[in-house]
This record gives structure tokens, C-alpha cells and sequence, in this order.
């Protein structure tokens, strides 16, 4: 599991979301256990707050366990804070190729997966992450290009 900056709360919350969208998170507790693993040492009060102001709530999902959600009104911050783990997007052939800030490569790698499993990257068949690039291959030979412009849009970028 690749280290963030523990300093910074733009690390965390993206860390937080990630969690929520894996469905770990059944409470504020597990949330401040799970950010332990990655290197972030929280108390309740910042975990509650960190849920708040990303809009996740607690409900049953449908297996009828109660655990963190996003409702559809936090997908703008979402994907805010994705865009801003990203330094530029290129193309070639089959591959889309991002770079990101050293460290954030495999979280955005694992966003962009659960995005094509989810229905809302349809043009991306998996990811593969280093330190600071993400390869994504395109379904089509020669779809690089219009996979880059549907990642994009996918972030509300334009880079």
C-alpha cells in the first residue's frame, strides 16, 4: 500500500474516500483504524468531520448493513479531489497515460478501476500503476485518445 503525505488533509480525505467507496467504513471507529494503516493518525472528532464535509452517510446498502455512503451530491467534491491528484493526461494508441504527485498513482489507479466496473469509465479495460503514472488501456486498439478525453470528463478537467 503506497504512502501519501500524512500532513496533508487532501491525502486523508482521498484516503477517506476510498474506504467509503470499498465499504470498510461501518463507523467513525473504523474509519480512525483504517486511516492508522495508512500512516494517519486522527481522533473521532477529525474522522467525523472528514465524513461530513465529504458527504458520506451511514445507511444500510443493499444487503441491509449499515455502513458510510456517498450520496450523489458528493460526486463533484469526489471528483475534485481526483483532479487535483492529477498533473497530465496523455495518449498513444491504445493507452492513456496520467501522471500524478509521487505516492498517488495507485490510489488514482484503483478510483479509475472501481469507475469502469461502476459504468462511468466505459472506454477502460484496467490500470496499471507505478509511483506517480497511471497507464490505462482502452478497449479499442486505437482509443487512447478519446479514453484520455472520457477520463477527463470523468474528473471535470480539461488539462
Amino acid at each position: 500500500m503506497a504512502k501519501l503525505n500524512t500532513n496533508s488533509a487532501t491525502s486523508r480525505r482521498s484516503i477517506v474516500i476510498k474506504l467509503v467507496d470499498d465499504g470498510l467504513i461501518h463507523s467513525q471507529n473504523d474509519l480512525v483504524k483504517q486511516l492508522s494503516k495508512y500512516g494517519f493518525v486522527v481522533t473521532q472528532a477529525t474522522a467525523s468531520r472528514d465524513l461530513e464535509e465529504l458527504g458520506a452517510v451511514r445507511g444500510k446498502d443493499n444487503l441491509g448493513i449499515f455502513r458510510y455512503q456517498f450520496v450523489s451530491a458528493t460526486e463533484n467534491y469526489r471528483s475534485k479531489v481526483l483532479s487535483d491528484l492529477v498533473a497530465s493526461i496523455d495518449s498513444s494508441a491504445n493507452l492513456a497515460v496520467v501522471k500524478t504527485p509521487p505516492g498517488a498513482a495507485a490510489f488514482l489507479a484503483g478510483s479509475l478501476d472501481r469507475a469502469s466496473k461502476s459504468g462511468k469509465l466505459h472506454s477502460a479495460i484496467g490500470t496499471i500503476a507505478g509511483d506517480d503514472t497511471v497507464l490505462v488501456v482502452s478497449k479499442s486498439a486505437s482509443g487512447g485518445a478519446a479514453l484520455a478525453k472520457e477520463i477527463m470528463k470523468l474528473l471535470g478537467e480539461s488539462k
